[in-house]
């Protein structure tokens, strides 16, 4: 692991969890593509609030990442590296964008957790992720919703 703040924290936890330690390391990320929506994202997952994210799948197949799997791991950094927590895939689901529910848009628990919110912030993510491809959103186009759990974090709720 490249990442010493993320190093730091997979050894900590592994520490509580001895049962892990044979697992793959897990990815390390951070949300979104500016500082504000890392920043932002990792604290609410460490609030509690943020269950969920959203990925296209055009801009995964473009940059040839794989699909989020049910029980992968990943270390969740601030935007400056900055290890915060861990969090465990639960579920994946393929939807088309204007399929995207209320319920998914709460999970994400972005903004005002509404679907409209969720709709613009994500309309504008995805215009933003795609355009390098000569590429932007579309109502038909497919987003992968990602559920998670938090199971480590570097500040505990309460």
């Amino acid at each position: 692991m490249k990442n010493q703040s993320a190093k730091t924290l997979w050894d900590d936890f592994l520490e509580q969890h001895p049962e892990m330690i044979h697992d793959k390391e897990p990815g390390v990320d951070h949300f979104g593509d500016t500082e504000e929506i890392a920043n932002t994202c990792v604290w609410l997952v460490q609030e509690g609030k943020k269950k969920a994210s959203a990925h296209s799948l055009l801009g995964l197949q473009f940059r040839n990442e794989p699909l989020p799997r049910i029980g992968d791991l990943t270390i969740i950094t601030d935007w400056s590296g900055e290890a915060k927590c861990i969090i465990r895939t639960v579920k994946v689901t393929l939807k088309p964008f204007f399929l995207i529910g209320a319920d998914f848009a709460l999970l994400e628990g972005e903004g005002d957790g509404s679907l409209e919110y969720w709709r613009n912030a994500h309309w504008e993510y995805f215009t933003r992720e795609l355009e390098p491809f000569g590429k932007g959103p579309t109502e038909s186009m497919i987003v992968v919703c990602e559920v998670f759990e938090r199971i480590w974090s570097t500040k505990r709720p309460g």
